[in-house]
Parts: C-alpha cells; structure tokens; sequence
C-alpha cells in the first residue's frame, strides 16, 4: 500500500518536496527515533559538569565548621552553615528510619538514585491533573544539599540535575550513610535543621529516645514544615502524623493493632526553641565573620566545611571580665532608669516623647494605614493597651553599652562587648553605633594645640566665651559651674573638661588641624564636621575608632590598624595564613604626643576621671579622658594604660531616652565603673605588668632645648612688656607645676572627695536638612586589607532633616570655618 501511494502521481510529488515540506520517510522517522535518546544523553552529559562534583559530596559529608579560638586557645565560636547537631545513625530512633523509608520511599534499599516505577507514576498521576512527587530520599538529600546548584524550580531541568547528582550520592554513600546524611540535614522549621535538633525543639529529648508516634510527627512534617507544624496546626500534624502510622503498617513496619491504638493518642509537645550558642564574644564573632568570608571567598576555602582554625587576637580571660564588669554596671543603670521612668513625668499619656515613640511604632502606622479608626483613636487604643505599653517601654529604656580592650603596641583587640545581652540587642555598639563622644574628643583639640606651638602650662583665663556662627549668630559654650575669672593651664582645662575654654582654643588653633589630627590617630571612617562644637564632640564616631586613636597616643603618636587575627589554619593544623601588624604611621610628633599624654593623666589624678584612683584604688600609670554628651545620652571614658587601652560607653539606642539623672549620666557615674572594675582585675593579674610606665620621648638633643629656651625667653619678654599681668592674657607661660608620681594625686585645693561634674552645653542647631561632611580628604584612607579580621564599616546614618539629629542631640551648624593659610 505504501509502496503503492509512493508510485502514484501524487507520492512523486510529496517526495520531491524539501523533508520539512512533506511527511517523513520511514527511514527518516527512524533516524528521528535513534536522535532523540542520543541528544538526551548529550544534554544529560553537558549537565554533569553543573552539578555538585564527588569532592564537594564528601565535604558534605564531613563537614567541618570553622572554629574561632583565642589568643590563650579557648574556643570563642563556630561558623556553622545551620543550627544543626550531627549525629549519627545508630544514635537515632530506629521509628524514625522506618517512618522515613515506609513514607517516603519505600523502595530505597531496591534503586539506585532513582526510582523509575515512581517517577513514571508521578508523570501519568500528574498529567492526570493529580501533581504527585515522586522523588526519592536521595534526590531529596541532593537537594537539600545542593539547593543553589540544583534549584527549586519545577522543570525537566531542575529534575535532571537532581537525578544526576542522586546517582553519585548512590555511587559515593551507602545506605544507611544516605539515610544518616538526610536526616542531619533535613529543616524543622524554627532555626532546627536535623533530627537532633527536631526532637529536642518538639519533645525535648534526643533522637535516640524518640517514640513511634513522636517519629511519625517528626517525618510527616517533610512533606511540609509550615502546613503540617504541629505547634501551629495540630489538627493538621495530627492527621499527617496517622497517614505516616498508616503508611508504616502498608509496608510491614507496623501492626494493625498497634495502629488502632496509637491512632487515637492526642498531640503531645514538649516545644522549646534550640538557640544557637553565640560563645564568649558574639559581636566581635559576628564582625570577623564578615571578614573571613571574603576571605575565603579569595582563597577558595568555605567557612563552614572546611574546618578552618582561625586564632584570633581575643584573650578569654579579659573577655569574660569584660563581659562581667558590663554586666554589673548594666544591672545598676537599669534600675536607676526603671525608678526614673516610673515617675509621674516619666512612662506615661502626658509625656510627649512616649507619644511620639508610640507613633513611630509599626503596629501604630499598620493601624493607621489599614484600620477603621482615626489617628488618634488609634493613638488612645495603644496607650490603653498595657502588655504593648510594656513592651514598648523595655524595648525603649533597655540600657546598653559597649566595652573595647586593645593593645596600644600592636592594635591587638582584647575584648569586645558589643551590647549587654547579643541575644535582646545585636546590635554592635562597638563598631556600627554611631554616638557624639563629647569630651573624650577634647584630646585632639589640645592636641592640635601641642602641635601648634602650645604647652600644657600655658594658661587661659576661665571666662565666658562667645563664639560668632555664620549667619550672624552668637554660640555661649557653658560649663557645669560659673566661670571663675581666673588664669587656667590647658592641662588643668582638660582635666576638669573645661567646654569654654576647649571651644575658644580650636577657635585659635582651627576646626581643620583638629580634624587632620584626629584622622591620623584613627578616627578614619566617620565623618567630621569642620563646625564650632566639633570641639566638644559633637559629631558621632564609634568606639573602636576612639579607642584606636587613644592606642596611638599611648603607643608614643604611631598609629596601627585594629588586627583581630594573627593567622589561620587547617584543620590538620598547616597554617594557611599569617598577619602581622603593619608599620605603624607615625601620627604627630612624639615629644608633643608625650605632653598631651601628661595632660591626660591630671584627668585621672585630679580630675573628672580621678574615680579610678579613688574609688578603684589603681596606681598604675594610667592617663585617660570622659566623656558626656548633651542630656547625658551617651557618657564615655577612655583609659589607657602602656600595655592595653580601654573605652566604654554607655546610653540607650534611641537617644532621646536618659537615665534622667544628671549624677548618674555623666561619663564617670555610667561608663568609667565598668573600666576601673575591668582595669583592676587586668592588673592584679598576670596578663599586665602594673609597674609598666609610659616611655618619655629622646628630647635630649640640642635642637629641641634651643626651641625650649627660645620660646620661653620670648614668652617672658611678652610677659614683661604687658606690664606681667599674665592673668589677664591668653598664652602665657607659667612656671611648670612640681611632678608627681603616676597613681598619686597632687595635692592642692583641686584634691578634694567632691565629684566633679562634666560639663554639658547646649549645642547650636543646625539648618534643616544638613548633612555631614564626606571625610578629609588628606586623611589617610582607611586600608582594610592591613586590619585582619576586621570588615569594612558601613557608612554612618546622615542626619535626619529636623531639629533633630539620628543620635538625639540638636545638629551643630553645618557651615565650615575659615581654615588658617598654612592648614589648606
């Protein structure tokens, strides 16, 4: 018949035609037929180079977490990829094995990879409009493995890479190693991955003791975590759980009898959420984290597979006591700030900041967007709602703080607590928080001074001071007491933190030699405003750069990036990778640097730091400064010491909350207490010498004693020709004042038990709208690559456009100076 058609008129026609024009051949449909498996296999072929290789499979298997130690080899921490507990297979609930064999894929121990009868019943089930999955435990495993390599989506693509990675998990595991493998990796829902976890999450018991029934649950929630949860869907999870039941006596893992009666037990959960520990420091854990990645991203290693062994600069020692000297200051402000907000003006509907902090809320402005009611009623809905109110107000008026321990020599950090408790607040109040460091940044201002030509004897008279600001505007820096009228040292005007004077010395000694010193001490990343106030701090920076500028002070003016790591290794222990500090930048001039030094020490032996001597009993050679910004809402100190230098801070993430206690909120009464509690256990140990001192610069070549003598012979004829009214005149020089021994305070009317209070003035407002200033330019640029550990900073918030700023204290004006001709 065909040979018939073909020899008609027609036939000859039809084949005469092109092959796309016309009806195949039989030969041609045969060569369709033999194509189609051939180009398949080469699609497969092409497809195996894209899915996970057998090494990455063993990796899988082994896999290694890093592991984070410290400088005395105490494990600080694990880079797991998951919240999981390996554990293996004859330490698990033989129920759950057979649960998960009998649901799942009852001819595991038959295929290898695939199972071909279930996936064809898959296709017919499914194009019957019935979707069925059909595939095995080991395709899942791959998946779960492999989900970025393998994907999610639902094409033939997504399957074949599946299939092809199942059969080299067949040909790599054996059985029961598959079956150990998927049930270390499977997801439980609430940060749970693995059956360890599961049951100690659901049952609070180990895999080992788990029940049928407990099995059942367990295994029924893999063909849907969310749908089938049984902490929020029990009536679900309880029929999923007795279709597992039912499945198992299908396939002989269990009797009928046993069924019926198991059937009819309720859900019983003993659910308790498995955090994940953070160890001893989990910020500065968190910040090396961002670090290594990159890394081992150029390195071609993987964190949490490798089994990288990274020695990190931390002492355990010191990081525990500084968690603990945190904490006991914490427990301390806090009640004084929950006695302070239960006042009448304090939490409560009259206050116009708890309205205000009602309104910013996202359960208020979801009411607002979707509710019935208006803005106001909403507004009085809330502040009627007493467990929201509570919430609000611990979130709110939770102290928190931040601690950083350094070695001045090398940069080396010590210690690092980044908030009183990682678990309420992980947020990094060390690195990321951005707060006005007030006085603690007057160092700099007297610095500049030194450099200038300036001594720490030379004298200002303690007077009003005003300041014209751009526009025509008067700024009056205050301080805590009357002006007494006066000749002060510039030593003495640090020590007792005097804002008049400082404001009117950066006046003389201009905003941007200030700025440039403090840049080559290392406030590098945060930006400075070349304003008026900038003297009395009032741009934010974090505490790792202050602490790392008061380390290049106390390491003779050289500055050193901080180094979190000293070097990596494998897991057999072969190092990978060294650091070592960099040279360090020679800052300023080291003679200058030592007399700022020496101002800095009256701090603490007469002046607002002089608790630490007191109250704290340390007579080490120590020199430091406080800090308090406007309504006391940050308070700082610094201290540093030849061998290590220590800062902290302490005030509420929402600036406009306060301890509402002028005593208790300045820098001495919040943060010098978990410095000096820290500082003398550090040095009754072994760990600091407490007899180190401070090393004074060589000045003894000729040079430097011909400008000593020049500069005091023509101050005196300055002083001569002025009729010798020095206190009347600014920069006149005095004779220098007896010294003393380090850890003794000088006597004198000065060396009195009355706190000294710090000042804390009222700063200009700034124009709407204004932003900080980019860094100085002529600053160095920060190099990451020289700080091991470390991750770049993120850029601080700009400030909000009103009379507000993001830290909660009034803008200083934006406008810049005039710069001095030589300082351009």
């Amino acid at each position: 018949m065909w040979a018939r058609w073909r020899a008609s008129a027609l036939g000859q026609k039809v084949t005469a035609l092109p092959w796309w024009h016309r009806w195949p051949t039989r030969q041609e449909w045969l060569r369709v037929l033999v194509a189609l498996p051939v180009l398949f296999l080469l699609y497969v072929l092409l497809l195996i180079p894209f899915t996970p290789s057998i090494s990455d499979l063993r990796k899988a298997k082994l896999e290694q977490p890093a592991q984070i130690m410290s400088a005395d080899g105490k494990l600080i921490g694990e880079f797991k990829r998951s919240n999981r507990q390996w554990v293996p297979l004859e330490q698990i609930s033989p129920s759950v094995v057979k649960a998960l064999v009998a649901t799942e894929d009852h001819r595991f121990y038959q295929h290898h990879g695939m199972d071909f009868t279930r996936t064809m019943g898959s296709v017919l089930h499914t194009l019957q409009g019935n979707p069925q999955g059909g595939s095995t435990i080991t395709q899942q495993l791959a998946r779960n493995l492999y989900p970025t390599e393998i994907g999610r989506a639902r094409n033939i693509n997504r399957k074949l890479k599946e299939a092809i990675t199942a059969f080299k998990i067949e040909a790599l595991y054996t059985k029961d190693e598959i079956l150990e493998t998927y049930l270390n990796t499977v997801p439980f829902l609430y940060n749970a991955y693995g059956i360890e976890m599961a049951a100690r999450t659901y049952f609070d018991k180990p895999a080992a003791r788990l029940t049928v029934l407990e099995s059942a649950t367990l295994v029924g929630m893999l063909k849907g975590n969310a749908y089938y949860n049984p902490v929020i869907n029990p009536d679900r999870a309880l029929a999923r759980r007795n279709t597992v039941l039912s499945q198992m006596v299908k396939r002989g893992e269990l009797k009928d009898d046993e069924f019926e009666r198991l059937k009819k037990r309720p859900m019983r959960l003993d659910f308790e959420r498995q955090e994940e520990p953070v160890g001893m420091a989990p910020h500065f854990a968190q910040q090396l984290r961002k670090w290594l990645i990159t890394w081992a991203d150029k390195n071609d290693y993987n964190i949490y597979a490798d089994g990288l062994v990274v020695r990190t600069t931390i002492d355990s020692r010191l990081q525990n006591w500084a968690q603990q000297s945190v904490n006991r200051q914490m427990r301390t402000l806090q009640n004084i700030a929950n006695t302070n907000w239960s006042h009448r003006d304090g939490w409560s509907a009259d206050n116009d900041l708890v309205l205000q902090l009602v309104r910013e809320t996202p359960t208020y402005r979801k009411l607002v967007q979707t509710g019935p009611q208006s803005a106001e009623e909403t507004l009085k809905k809330l502040l009627a709602d007493k467990a929201f109110m509570k919430q609000l107000r611990d979130d709110k008026t939770r102290v928190q703080a931040g601690f950083l321990a350094m070695d001045p020599r090398n940069s080396a950090v010590l210690a690092w607590v980044g908030s009183r408790d990682y678990a309420l607040d992980a947020f990094d109040h060390v690195a990321q928080a951005h707060r006005q460091p007030g006085s603690t940044f007057k160092p700099f201002v007297y610095g500049a001074a030194l450099r200038q030509g300036s001594r720490p004897d030379d004298t200002r008279k303690d007077e009003e001071v005003e300041i014209k600001l751009p526009g025509g505007e008067i700024w009056r820096p205050s301080d805590a007491v009357e002006p007494t009228g006066v000749p002060m040292t510039l030593s003495d005007a640090l020590a007792y933190s005097k804002n008049t004077i400082t404001a009117e010395l950066m006046q003389e000694v201009g905003v941007d030699r200030v700025i440039k010193l403090a840049r080559a001490l290392g406030v590098r990343q945060s930006p400075l405003e070349a304003v008026p106030s900038l003297a009395l701090g009032s741009s934010p920076v974090t505490l790792l750069e202050m602490v790392n500028a008061y380390g290049s002070i106390a390491n003779a003016g050289r500055y050193t990036p901080p180094q979190l790591v000293t070097r990596i290794e494998s897991a057999d222990g072969q190092v990978l990778a060294e650091f070592t500090p960099p040279k360090p930048d020679e800052a300023w001039d080291e003679e200058h640097n030592y007399h700022l030094l020496e101002m800095m020490r009256t701090v603490i032996d007469k002046g607002t730091g002089r608790a630490i001597r007191k109250q704290y009993g340390i007579r080490a050679d120590v020199a430091g400064k406080t800090g308090t910004t406007q309504g006391n809402a940050d308070g700082w100190f610094i201290l540093m010491h030849p061998q290590i230098v220590v800062g902290a801070w302490a005030g509420f993430n929402d600036a406009r909350i306060t301890l509402k206690s002028d005593q208790w909120g300045q820098g001495s009464r919040s943060a010098l207490p978990m410095v000096g509690d820290f500082m003398s256990r550090a040095l009754h140990s072994p760990l600091l010498n407490a007899k180190a001192r401070f090393a004074e610069p060589n000045a003894s070549h000729w040079w430097s004693n011909f400008v000593s003598r020049l500069r005091d012979r023509m101050q005196q004829w300055g002083s001569n020709d002025s009729g010798n009214d020095a206190g009347d005149h600014e920069g006149t020089h005095q004779p220098p004042a007896a010294p003393h021994t380090p850890g003794t305070a000088p006597s004198g009317p000065d060396n009195n038990d009355a706190d000294i209070t710090e000042s804390t003035p009222a700063l200009p407002a700034s124009p709407a709208g204004s932003r900080s200033p980019a860094p100085d330019s002529s600053a160095p640029a920060p190099d990451t690559d020289s700080s091991p550990g470390l991750a770049p900073a993120d850029p601080p918030p700009a400030p909000n456009p009103a009379n507000w700023s993001d830290i909660g204290t009034a803008l200083p004006p934006a406008a810049p100076l005039n710069a001095p001709q030589d300082a351009q």
